[in-house]
């Protein structure tokens, strides 16, 4: 993926759920949820284990989020990913972020042929810091 690309989703979107939300700070998906949240994204919190991170209210999957989400970064391992993206088919995302070190070819595909832009292996919070 391009950076130019890369750019336009973080100027255009700025509705994100992030699945695998850890509410412990040391954890990488906190640190990036924690950034967006300074940056002035919206950041909707999936994590079935948690009533609230970072101050927000928590749900358990992409569908029970009342709100349009735009952006779905997920932090889960590669293998758990398909479900994922099949939810963020069915509520409308436009985007699925694949944080870096997951690679889901399978994933990309569903999300892909039903027109969502995919995003794989990359970190958000760095993508931001650099390019936006």
């Amino acid at each position: 993926m391009e950076n130019l690309e890369i750019s336009r989703i973080l100027k255009d979107y700025r509705n994100i759920a992030v699945v695998g939300l850890s509410p412990k700070s040391a954890r990488p998906s906190h640190q990036v949820a924690a950034y967006l949240i300074e940056a002035g994204y919206n950041i909707v919190p999936v994590n079935p284990g948690h009533d609230r991170i970072l101050g927000r209210k928590c749900y358990p999957n992409l569908e029970s989020i009342p709100e349009p989400i735009e952006i779905v970064d997920i932090f889960r391992r590669p293998e758990d990913v398909a479900p994922i993206v099949r939810e963020a088919v069915k509520i409308g995302a436009k985007v699925v972020w694949m944080q870096e070190g997951i690679v889901n070819r399978e994933a990309a595909a569903i999300a892909a042929e039903a027109g969502l832009t995919v995003v794989m292996d990359r970190c958000l919070k760095k993508d931001h810091l650099n390019l936006a």
